[in-house]
């Protein structure tokens, strides 16, 4: 009967992978999961469209967002990351820093220069996120420090992007050291009446948030960054108790006095401008929005 006979299909070639989506065609928010066209994701600034999350953004396209086009000048590129522990793990810190160097296309954790936002001069530093969780090793504090002692130098004010996980074990205490380093020449920053501005985005914590990111003249932060010293699971095992809704990030350091602003992305480069004129008494070159 025709019930017990086998029906024959045929056979389909499994499609070449030049007939598939390109990569990084798309790109997925990890906050309300909508999936986006990477090219509108990008033109809005990573920030997702539907939910207002803002994503990390690299070093560079910070840099392009922020800085006058044009204007900007990289400083001590060069640095590189001694290895004084002879550190290894599954690979020694050498290896690490080389995998993260060909993963980012960065030498460090940082970019520093210097350059102008809305025609004001500025010493500038990024932090980058993609790089060992942009822990603070000698390099980072060395570079943030330079960057503190050519605004001491050329009178400038100076505007950090801060963005890390810590201090980076690799290097011990010498990671460590980075802290009283940077924080000794922000008390010189303010003696000498130059104005700072950190600007704390997601995240941002542990050895940078306990120096240089908390010492600011304005405090500046983007919405929903993770702003914090100790992580959230090692309180709650310390004091026994469940943390509040919201607990470390931004919108919550802010209501206990923490954090000045907290700045939408678009609004971020704008804000600084006015804030860096304001405490410099100069004037930005904004230009006017028509109504």
């Amino acid at each position: 009967m025709a019930w017990f006979k086998r029906q024959q299909y045929a056979s389909l070639a499994s499609p070449d992978s030049a007939d598939r989506v390109p990569s990084g065609l798309c790109s997925k928010c990890l906050k309300c999961g909508v999936v986006l066209l990477t090219r509108d994701l990008d033109e809005n600034l990573q920030v997702c469209p539907k939910c207002g999350n803002h994503m990390r953004v690299s070093a560079p396209e910070r840099i392009k967002q922020i800085v006058d086009a044009g204007t900007f000048t990289e400083t001590h590129a060069d640095m590189a990351s001694a290895d004084p522990l002879k550190f290894k793990d599954i690979r020694t810190y050498p290896e690490q820093i080389k995998r993260y160097q060909d993963r980012t296309g960065l030498p460090e954790a940082i970019m520093t220069g210097y350059g102008r936002i809305h025609g004001l001069d500025v010493s500038l530093g990024f932090m980058d996120a993609r790089f060992i969780a942009a822990s603070m090793g000698s390099v980072v504090g060395e570079k943030v420090a330079r960057t503190f002692e050519y605004s001491l130098e050329h009178h400038v004010p100076s505007v950090i992007f801060c963005a890390a996980g810590g201090a980076r074990m690799q290097e011990g205490i010498l990671s460590l050291m980075q802290m009283a380093k940077t924080s000794g020449l922000v008390a010189k920053l303010r003696e000498a009446g130059i104005p700072y501005i950190p600007v704390l985005t997601d995240p941002t914590g542990a050895g940078v948030a306990a120096s240089f990111a908390s010492l600011g003249d304005v405090i500046v932060a983007e919405p929903d960054a993770m702003v914090y010293f100790a992580g959230p699971r090692v309180i709650e095992q310390t004091i026994r108790q469940v943390l509040p809704r919201g607990f470390q990030r931004a919108e919550f350091v802010q209501e206990h006095g923490f954090i000045d602003m907290i700045v939408p992305r678009s609004e971020i480069r704008e804000t600084l401008a006015r804030l860096l004129a304001m405490l410099t008494h100069q004037t930005a070159e904004i230009p006017a929005v028509a109504s």
